[in-house]
C-alpha cells in the first residue's frame, strides 16, 4: 500500500489493531471516532452505516470492535473516498467493510429503506459561513455543512436504519437543541445521551446521542466522559478507549 509522504502519513491505533492512511494538511480525525465507536455498541453480526467516513476511521474501528459485523461507509469527497478504500485493503477488512462515493442526499439511490441495524456519523458541525476557514484542503468540507445539512444527515440515517435499530451520532455541543427540535420533527427518540468534556473543569464541547426510528423510551443522560484527568494526562476511560478495551 503506497502512502505519498509528502502528502500523506500512516498512524497506528495499536489498540485495534489498524494502520490509518491520512492527509498530511487535509482534515485529519481526532478523538471524536474512537469515542463514538465506544458509544455505539455495536454487536456482532450487526449491519451498520457510517455517513461522512472520511479516511474510514470510523467503519473500520466498528468492523474491528464486532466479530461478523459489516460496515457501509458514504464518503462524498473522492480525494477522502479513495484514501478510506486503500485503508480498507490495507487493514484486510475488504470482505467486511464497503466504500460508497456519494452524498449522503442521494443514497436512496444505494440502498432500500430499514438497511441497517446501526447507522453512526460525525456530521459536520459548523453552517457555512461560520467559524475560521483553514487554507488546508479539505477541512472545510469536513467541519462545514456543505451540499448536506444536520436535517440532512439525520433524514438518510431515519432512512437507513431499521425500526428496531439505532442512530448514534458525535456532535458539537452548540448544535444540541437544534438536534434535538430536528430529531422531534423526524420522529426520532433520543434514549442516551452523553456530554464530553475536555477536562473537570471545561464545559462540555462534544455530545454523543442515540437516537432510535419507530419506538419511544425515555433519555438516559448518561455520565460525562472527561477527556483528561485531574493530572492533566488522558483519563481512564479515555486510554480505556484508545487501547480497545472493554
Amino acid at each position: 500500500m503506497v502512502v505519498t509522504a509528502e502528502h500523506e502519513t500512516l498512524d497506528e491505533l495499536s489498540g485495534y489493531d489498524l494502520r490509518i492512511i491520512q492527509p498530511r494538511h487535509g482534515y485529519r480525525f481526532s478523538v471524536d471516532p474512537l469515542l463514538l465507536a465506544d458509544f455505539a455498541r455495536v454487536r456482532d453480526g450487526e449491519s451498520c452505516a457510517d455517513l461522512g467516513t472520511g479516511c474510514g476511521v470510523i467503519a473500520l474501528l466498528l468492523a474491528r470492535l464486532a466479530q461478523n459485523s459489516s460496515v457501509t461507509a458514504i464518503e462524498f469527497q473522492q480525494v477522502m473516498a479513495d484514501i478510506a478504500n486503500r485503508n480498507v485493503a490495507l487493514n484486510s477488512l475488504s470482505d467486511r467493510v464497503r466504500i460508497v462515493e456519494d452524498d449522503v442526499l442521494s443514497l436512496k439511490t444505494h440502498f432500500p429503506v430499514d438497511s441497517f441495524d446501526l447507522v453512526v456519523s460525525n456530521p459536520p458541525y459548523r453552517r457555512p459561513g461560520t467559524g475560521k476557514v483553514s487554507p488546508r484542503r479539505g477541512r472545510d468540507e469536513a467541519r462545514h455543512e456543505t451540499s448536506a445539512t444536520l436535517a440532512d444527515f439525520l433524514a438518510a440515517a431515519k432512512y437507513l436504519v431499521k425500526p428496531s435499530g439505532r442512530i448514534c451520532l458525535i456532535y458539537h455541543t452548540c448544535r444540541l437543541a437544534e438536534l434535538m427540535a430536528q430529531a422531534a420533527v423526524q420522529k426520532l427518540a433520543p434514549l442516551r445521551l452523553r456530554m464530553v468534556h475536555g477536562n473537570t473543569r471545561m464545559d462540555a464541547r462534544m455530545f454523543m446521542i442515540e437516537l432510535a426510528k419507530g419506538r419511544t423510551g425515555e433519555l438516559k443522560v448518561e455520565p460525562p466522559l472527561f477527556v483528561r484527568g485531574e493530572d492533566g494526562g488522558y483519563s481512564s476511560e479515555k486510554l480505556r478507549i484508545y487501547k480497545g478495551l472493554e
